[in-house]
């Protein structure tokens, strides 16, 4: 019972902190910053979102899934960061 009440809370969490990340991606001035407020939130509410799905279904079947779906994602997300912000900056350089 109280595991999943407080799996429900954490996928709410995420939702509000996907919905400030939005916020941000709508208002920052320049890509970089947009980039940075999708990415860092991004990372940050799909792991609350899966651990909130964990408490909520507490199979370990679905746990060892959403583990491996966050490690995907924390290697993933930065790298895919660091290559479009390379990119941005390459194209915002003078030649």
């Amino acid at each position: 019972m109280i595991s999943t009440t407080l799996g429900w809370l954490l996928c709410g969490l995420a939702l509000v902190i996907l919905l400030i990340a939005a916020l941000g991606v709508y208002r920052l001035p320049d890509a970089l910053s947009r980039q940075h407020a999708a990415t860092k939130a991004a990372t940050l509410s799909l792991t609350l979102f899966a651990l909130g799905t964990a408490l909520v279904a507490w199979d370990s079947a679905w746990t060892w899934r959403l583990i491996l779906l966050v490690t995907i994602l924390f290697t993933a997300l930065p790298l895919a960061s660091h290559a479009l912000g390379r990119a941005a900056a390459a194209l915002s350089e003078p030649e």
